[in-house]
């Protein structure tokens, strides 16, 4: 999608199509033109309803506010809207939350998740025509922005949705075409591609760095895994951030097989590393002066007559051993292992991990929302905040020791199921908390992504299918450490 900024008013600018926000159902605004007739027709104006007059070239679209959360979702129905119509150019104007200047950022980042789509499996792939917008400074509250300012919020926006949408196509994409050894080329060619280094740990290496736990879950899969770590090293970094990605291209469940329904939508195992990928592709884009690792656990859980089982005792690269007792509680094996291998690898003033971890965390909180787990209130706090300021949904879990008590094994350090079936997000958070040293203890956050990372109905701004989950909320909080705010 190609942008261009003006200072034209609305009036003067040459466009297919004029995309309209109507803002708290002010039918009465200077920019609402056909009141009469959206009056006529019952358009309301509620958040996200839209209304197409094709005969004066106008869509309009509902906003609860001028909040970017508001804003963003209108933006991205909108485009939605006009995905099977034959327009090829829109004009829209600017949105501010009374001069904040974030709802302007949010705004555009809507209208490209909005533009989204993913057919690379259809044999009749039609394309929409859209491929120009122009955005005119004309604001709806008469306040002025300055060109380079929306110039340098259109710049993050695209850079912000373009890496949401990259990650969603990686967990589109299918089982047979994307496996441990393709997500690592990906990697490779992405950091060659924007200035990253890239170190990928084969087999050979996973077993020098004892790695058992990872290797366990992928034996039986003809895909061998891969570890991937990601680097952008600027100079005079302000402080150091590690990013660890859970990366099951598929699971099956082992041989604790997942009924058939439920392996359905089981290429999304692999959201969390791919969200790892996507932060990484916008940080390097951004530029952003902190030094950022990203790590992926790329693995594939198979069966097979080499398969890890239930009732095998694990040691992980820390040294700790973990009975097995569900070989579909495959994710946290994986990650105590790139965890573990991250620490020692990099010292790091932050450490984040995303996975699709556990149904229960949907159960818990819904299919729309991140649970975000951590040892520091402070840390989680963050998460939370940023997420919310992002336009992701997310809220805090928090520990609790008894709770923890359930991991216990009679036969090894912990167990990788709990004894009891409530609680499930939060023992799993527990567990991956085994394998944080003391020094990240209160530096670490974990965030379950299995509600929002891959729904069946578009909701919001997204799609059916992959959202792209942790990304946006990442790349905000990313930002907000290195300094660089949005106002």
């Amino acid at each position: 999608m190609n942008f261009e900024l003006t200072i034209l008013p609305m009036a003067d600018i040459l466009a297919d199509v004029e995309i309209v926000i109507v803002i708290d159902g002010n039918l009465k605004h200077r920019f609402v033109q056909d009141k009469k007739l959206l009056k006529k027709a019952g358009f309301h104006a509620k958040q996200d309803e839209t209304y197409l007059l094709v005969e004066k070239n106008r869509l309009y679209v509902g906003a609860k506010n001028l909040e970017s959360s508001s804003l963003r979702r209108a933006a991205a129905n909108a485009m939605k809207a006009l995905a099977r119509t034959c327009y090829g150019s829109i004009k829209i104007a600017t949105y501010t939350n009374q001069g904040c200047t974030y709802a302007l950022r949010a705004m555009i980042e809507g209208l490209l998740l909005g533009h989204y789509s993913f057919n690379q499996y259809k044999s009749d792939k039609t394309l929409s025509t859209l491929t120009n917008i122009t955005l005119s400074l004309e604001e709806y509250n008469h306040k002025k922005v300055e060109i380079s300012k929306a110039s340098t919020l259109l710049q993050k926006a695209q850079i912000t949705a373009d890496a949401t949408n990259f990650t969603r196509d990686i967990v589109n994409t299918i089982p047979e075409e994307f496996y441990p050894e393709v997500m690592a080329t990906m990697a490779q060619e992405m950091a060659e591609e924007l200035g990253l280094s890239c170190n990928i740990l084969k087999p050979k290496a996973l077993r020098k760095e004892k790695m058992e736990t990872l290797l366990a879950v992928g034996r039986a899969s003809r895909h061998k895994p891969r570890v991937i770590h990601l680097t952008h090293k600027p100079k005079k970094a302000k402080l150091k951030v590690t990013l660890v990605g859970k990366g099951l291209t598929y699971d099956s469940g082992g041989l604790s097989l997942k009924p058939a329904d439920f392996m359905v939508t089981m290429k999304s195992d692999k959201s969390g590393g791919a969200a790892v990928l996507g932060i990484m592709r916008a940080v390097a884009e951004l530029n952003l002066p902190i030094e950022v690792h990203g790590f992926v656990g790329a693995v594939e859980n198979m069966i097979g007559g080499d398969a890890y089982k239930p009732d095998d005792v694990l040691v992980a690269k820390n040294g700790k051993t973990i009975e097995v007792r569900n070989t579909d509680a495959e994710g946290r094996l994986v990650l105590a292992d790139v965890l573990c291998y991250a620490q020692q690898e990099v010292k790091a003033d932050y450490l984040f991990d995303f996975a699709t971890l556990t149904g229960a965390s949907v159960v818990a909180v819904g299919h729309y929302t991140s649970s975000v787990m951590a040892n520091s209130k402070k840390v989680q706090k963050l998460v939370v905040n940023e997420a919310e300021k992002s336009g992701e949904l997310a809220t805090a879990l928090d520990f609790n020791d008894y709770l923890k008590q359930t991991l216990k094994s009679e036969i090894a350090d912990i167990c990788n199921i709990s004894n009891t079936r409530y609680g499930g997000a939060i023992t799993a958070g527990q567990f991956l908390s085994e394998f944080i040293d003391k020094k990240h203890r209160n530096k670490w956050a974990h965030i379950d992504i299995a509600g929002p990372a891959f729904v069946e109905h578009p909701w919001g701004e997204n799609p059916h299918g992959a959202s792209g989950a942790g990304v946006r909320m990442m790349v905000k909080l990313l930002e907000k450490l290195s300094g660089e705010t949005t106002h």
